[in-house]
């Protein structure tokens, strides 16, 4: 394998991880601003509060999405599997 098809693959890699991970890590921010953002207007500073609504907002995007992101991550796998053996 070439340092050229290497770096090709790291950089298509690093924009798979982007795309499985980026979603689920900027809804859970949105939810932890708004949450932030309520607990600043009410003065409730508990920590735990901004758990449980993130954890429900990304297990319900992972039942959503869980599909879409397998098959993406099994495409790039056997993209590598394929680049590897020939």
């Amino acid at each position: 394998m070439t340092e050229v098809a290497l770096s090709s693959l790291m950089y298509e890699m690093f924009g798979a991880a982007v795309k499985l991970a980026g979603p689920v890590l900027v809804v859970s921010m949105i939810i932890g601003i708004i949450i932030s953002i309520l607990q600043a207007a009410t003065q409730i500073h508990e920590q735990t509060i901004t758990f449980v609504p993130k954890l429900l907002v990304i297990g319900l995007m992972l039942l959503i999405m869980g599909s879409n992101m397998m098959d993406m991550l099994s495409d790039f796998t056997i993209k590598i599997f394929n680049t590897m053996l020939g």
